[in-house]
């Protein structure tokens, strides 16, 4: 079956105020080719932006057919899918376990629905902003991912370097909104 990654960031410069400005920013990857697409708006949160890069990422893909493992630094992103939060959020008429109303709804139903019409999709928790020279931080970081997924050492430093091209794009996607 055909392999898709993807690795996603969402930033916001000013979270939690008026004015503020968020971006998202993605690398889709099949085999030697490489799209990046990134995006922004004024007035959002970090959490919307995280959603955001993988809903567009997710837009891209036109064969249903393939295997899609998504790599993210927001836990936000990648609990929700590996603890199944919103089925339970679909049973109780989108409200939390404390009653209150899923926050960001309408995007978690149009991730949800893009999500659920692909063969596989797989989501995977990454540290970001991980300075990879640091070989102690290194260490510690890959031997956690590992407990996810077992990789070589290359393989995480090189899906680390993603996750860092994927930040570089979500601040340019906030550049374009300032």
């Amino acid at each position: 079956m055909k392999k898709i990654y993807i690795y996603t960031d969402g930033a916001c410069s000013g979270n939690q105020h008026e004015t503020n400005v968020g971006g998202y920013g993605a690398v889709l990857q099949y085999g030697e080719h490489k799209k990046e697409v990134y995006g922004g708006e004024k007035n959002t949160t970090n959490n919307k932006m995280e959603l955001l890069a993988v809903i567009e990422s997710l837009k891209l893909v036109k064969d249903t057919e393939v295997s899609i493992e998504i790599y993210s630094d927001s836990a936000y992103v990648v609990e929700c899918f590996k603890k199944k939060w919103y089925l339970n959020w679909e049973k109780n008429g989108w409200k939390t376990s404390k009653k209150t109303p899923v926050e960001n709804q309408e995007l978690w139903q149009s991730l949800i629905a893009l999500v659920r019409s692909f063969s596989e999709v797989e989501f995977f928790k990454v540290k970001g902003h991980l300075d990879i020279s640091k070989t102690s931080e290194l260490n510690k970081w890959y031997n956690k991912f590992c407990s996810q997924k077992n990789i070589s050492m290359e393989d995480y430093k090189y899906l680390t370097e993603m996750n860092h091209l994927a930040d570089e794009l979500a601040n340019k996607g906030m550049d374009n909104n300032r």
